[in-house]
């Protein structure tokens, strides 16, 4: 056998791989900004809120557990936390019913009407929030349009209402819905829903044990974004609820700035977080086993 066959024959060299202490360097940068821009602020946060505070000395050395006895047991911070997470829970609900048709008819749509619907799933992106959640306060308001609406309606006043915080946090949240789930839905092969109308299936069963299935991978990552961003929401809270109607943000906000009692603060901030993680861990884990089971 000539050099020329054998050479032809042999195994191509295998792929240098990247393990090692290349790889840990090269990990290295990215670690770097996680610990300082992520996990630095937090701790620097859990720490702070075990400091011991006085109103007219202000913070004090030493470590207590006061301001978590206060949150845990105090029933005004309990009921805003209730407000929090129902407010967030229901606006996930509505991009949910809204954002998974949405992104399953952008999914069939053709060029170039599917980049130009795209765009204006995003588009509110583009816009500060400040400035939409100040827009929605001109419509909901007594002298806009939807505002007088209502009145006429005789529904009462919207604006300051839990009504327009789930509003305009729906229409800031949308697309985080729409993105996540209309990316699953990519991956579904069109030949199978042909496959189940061959077989005599209707269009909801198809939707219904044919894209629904597929599509709820997005749905799952999409709702957790949104629950997590709406629990955690500030400026559309603030702007459509007032003084009055408090979310978890703004009273975090309020014991910073206004009362200057940063260790309740921060208490405050790590129990949201802490609330937060676990909801959507649960959700999750939820999720994950019914789906699991209708599959089997």
């Amino acid at each position: 056998m000539s050099a020329t066959s054998q050479a032809m024959q042999a195994p191509p060299p295998p792929k240098p791989r990247i393990d090692g202490l290349p790889a840990i360097l090269g990990s290295l940068p990215l670690t770097l900004l996680f610990l300082t821009l992520v996990l630095t602020p937090l701790a620097l946060t859990f720490l702070l809120s075990f400091a011991q505070f006085d109103y007219n000395t202000g913070i004090q050395p030493g470590r207590t557990l006061e301001q978590y006895r206060q949150v845990l047991t105090d029933s005004y911070f309990l009921e805003i936390f209730w407000r929090t997470f129902w407010i967030a829970g229901l606006t996930t609900l509505i991009c949910a019913l809204i954002g998974a048709p949405e992104a399953y008819v952008l999914s069939r749509m053709r060029k170039p009407w599917r980049s130009i619907f795209l765009l204006a799933v995003l588009s509110p992106l583009l816009i500060s929030l400040v400035v939409r959640a100040f827009g929605w306060s001109l419509l909901l308001g007594p002298n806009g349009p939807l505002g007088s609406a209502a009145q006429a309606l005789g529904l009462g006043s919207l604006l300051y209402t839990p009504t327009a915080i789930i509003i305009g946090l729906v229409h800031v949240m949308l697309p985080f819905m729409v993105i996540p789930v209309w990316t699953s839905l990519q991956k579904l092969d069109p030949t199978v829903e042909q496959a189940a109308y061959s077989l005599n299936a209707s269009r909801a069963q198809t939707l219904w044990r044919v894209v629904l299935p597929q599509a709820m991978p997005g749905v799952l990552s999409g709702s957790l974004i949104v629950f997590g961003l709406s629990a955690s929401s500030f400026a559309i809270p603030a702007l459509l609820g007032g003084r009055r109607l408090k979310m978890a943000a703004t009273i975090v906000y309020d014991e910073f700035l206004t009362e200057l009692n940063w260790p309740l603060g921060a208490a405050i901030a790590v129990l949201l977080l802490v609330a937060n993680i676990i909801i959507m861990m649960s959700y999750n884990r939820m999720v994950e086993r019914s789906y699991r089971r209708s599959l089997g």
